[in-house]
């Protein structure tokens, strides 16, 4: 069994809304919605499931039902951060489905995710036991304690910048939530961050540059233009 666990626990803060941005119509649609219609429609996810922001359930199920998103079979409520609202997913989870069975976990707020990043995310985790999208750094990488000087280089070959989906089996990142529960680490930003604070290895799997993160109006800018956009037919 293959599921989407989409994280959608977001506030909008950082964009001045009083929706959660999640909820945000591009073009008559929620963004959210375009997130699932990309787990919808790609054939190797079984199940749907979603991390809500709390109050916003019965919106959330509305929309399904209007988009058709016939996979989305469980909603959980969502935490104070990011590590909390996985862990209700995965512990949700847990009550219906095996050990054995993969979870992408995967931010709400990247409705761009292609067919490809999904399918490879599943095989890189079959392979090797998760998988971690991303895409490299081609930009100059300074390191700086204070924002404002540095004066040491990253080498940009050595980095990664890491995406999602991030998938792991529903039996390891259950056990990696409850170690790190034992280790005191409450707050960490993202699955990848959370395995690696817990000494274990991670895999990296396919991302894309326009699979971005809508956090901010710019960003809501950039994904109307992608939608708007239709790749030239000479280019591969």
């Amino acid at each position: 069994m293959n599921i989407g666990l989409i994280i959608a626990g977001g506030s909008g803060q950082r964009m001045g809304q009083n929706v959660p941005k999640q909820f945000l119509n591009v073009n008559d649609v929620p963004i959210i919605i375009y997130t699932l219609q990309a787990f919808q429609k790609n054939e190797d996810v079984d199940v749907i499931a979603v991390v809500c922001k709390e109050g916003w359930e019965h919106v959330l199920s509305a929309y399904a039902k209007q988009f058709n998103i016939n996979k989305l079979k469980h909603i959980f409520k969502a935490g104070s951060n990011g590590q909390e609202s996985i862990k209700n997913g995965i512990f949700g989870l847990n009550d219906y489905y095996s050990r054995k069975d993969i979870v992408l976990v995967h931010d709400a707020i990247r409705p761009m995710v292609s067919q490809k990043i999904i399918s490879d995310c599943l095989k890189v985790t079959k392979k090797f036991g998760n998988g971690i999208a991303s895409i490299p750094t081609m930009e100059a990488v300074l390191q700086t304690k204070d924002g404002i000087q540095s004066s040491i280089s990253v080498p940009r070959e050595e980095l990664k910048r890491t995406q999602t989906p991030q998938g792991f089996s529903l039996g390891t990142i259950i056990d990696m939530h409850k170690e790190a529960h034992k280790c005191g680490i409450t707050n960490s930003v993202a699955s990848c961050t959370l395995a690696v604070e817990l000494g274990k290895p991670v895999y990296m799997s396919m991302g894309s540059e326009k699979n971005l993160k809508i956090t901010t109006v710019d960003d809501l800018d950039i994904f109307k233009a992608l939608l708007a956009t239709k790749r030239l037919d000479w280019i591969k």
